[in-house]
Formats: C-alpha cells, sequence, structure tokens
C-alpha cells in the first residue's frame, strides 16, 4: 500500500525515483544534501517507492504529544542533539538486535550551511560493520532515491572522497545551504 502511493505521489509531483533499493538487510542510509525539512518526507517516498521502509533519527522536540505516535510510525527515532548521549553505541546495539534496519541519517545533522558533515553515520556504520548507501534528493534533476553502496574501511580519508564524488552534483532546494562534503579531523573516532 504504501509503495503504490508513494509511486502515485512522485508522479503527481514530477519526482522520478532513482534505484533500485540496496540488496543489504541492514545499512546506514546516508541522506544528502539536507536543505529543507521536505527532504525527509520525499526521502520516505523514495524508499516506500521502492517497497522498502526506512528510520531516521528526529529531535526529541518532535516527539512530543501526538506527533510521538505520527513520528513513530513513520520510523522516527527521537534523539536528544545537545551533549553526549552514547548515542553511536546505542543504534549499534539497535543494529545488533534487529533482522533487517535501515537507518537514514542527514550528513551534516542540519539543514543550514556548515563547513563539515557530521561523522555520526561514518562512526555507526563502522562500529555496526554495515554499509553506507547513498541516498538523495537531487531538485535540480528532480529525481530521488539510492546511490551507491560502500563499505567504509575505516579510513575516513580515503572513504570522504567517495562521497564527495557522488554527492558533488546533487542540488538541495536551498543550494547555498549545501554542507561542505567533509569530516572534522577531530570527529572520526569510533568512541562515542
Amino acid at each position: 500500500m504504501k509503495q503504490g502511493f508513494a509511486l502515485l505521489i512522485l508522479k503527481l509531483m514530477r519526482w522520478t525515483p532513482v534505484g533500485p533499493a540496496p540488496e543489504a538487510k541492514k545499512y546506514v542510509m546516508l541522506s544528502a544534501p539536507h536543505t529543507t525539512n521536505w527532504d525527509l518526507p520525499a526521502l520516505l517516498l523514495a524508499t516506500w517507492s521502492q517497497g522498502r521502509s526506512v528510520n531516521f533519527l528526529g529531535k526529541h522536540q518532535l516527539f512530543r504529544g501526538p506527533m510521538n505516535w505520527l513520528m513513530r510510525l513513520l520510523g522516527g527515532i527521537p534523539v536528544r542533539r545537545e551533549g553526549r548521549h552514547g548515542m553511536v553505541e546505542s543504534l549499534t546495539a539497535e543494529f545488533a538486535a534487529a533482522d533487517e534496519i535501515a537507518l537514514a541519517i542527514p550528513a551534516a545533522g542540519t539543514r543550514s550551511h556548515s563547513d563539515h558533515w557530521k561523522s555520526g553515520f561514518y562512526r555507526i556504520a563502522l562500529a555496526a560493520d554495515v554499509p553506507i548507501v547513498c541516498a538523495f534528493v537531487d531538485y535540480k534533476t528532480k529525481t530521488l532515491g539510492f546511490g551507491p553502496t560502500m563499505t567504509p574501511t575505516g579510513d575516513p580519508d580515503v572513504d570522504i572522497v567517495f562521497f564527495q564524488e557522488f554527492y558533488a552534483d546533487k542540488v538541495g532546494k536551498f543550494p547555498e545551504k549545501k554542507s561542505e562534503i567533509r569530516f572534522r579531523p577531530d570527529q572520526t573516532s569510533t568512541e562515542g
């Protein structure tokens, strides 16, 4: 039912889903560029159009009151963004416990411009020993969906080049908000 709904909405909006969906049962779905709140619904539609489901991280404030039920129904996992809360360890445990899980994480961790990507998606994939699938919403071409899959090597300086090459031509709704595709050197430790 979700698949038919997603395909209909994408057709009406004149967006083209790109795939196919990854074959892996467990993976981190890297989402970029992330410049608007509309990226999440677009990513959900892209995933559903391929007959798949996805979980995503959302700030805990979105999970209050009646929104809690809806966000969880859509696959949301609440996170606290202030301070350190052992997110890598917690999400690694989620991967270990699940038979199938796709966890969408926006690379920059913000809709605003940043001079670097957050490394959480990379650290989680390394710790959970799962691949990273490149997902995207490209407003220039009106395409969205799945790109290549990569297995992180543990060398962030090498792996970031893979992401730079794939996402170089992807354009967000607000291009000026696209974050620079690089890690801060102090962010790639698998601790924390």
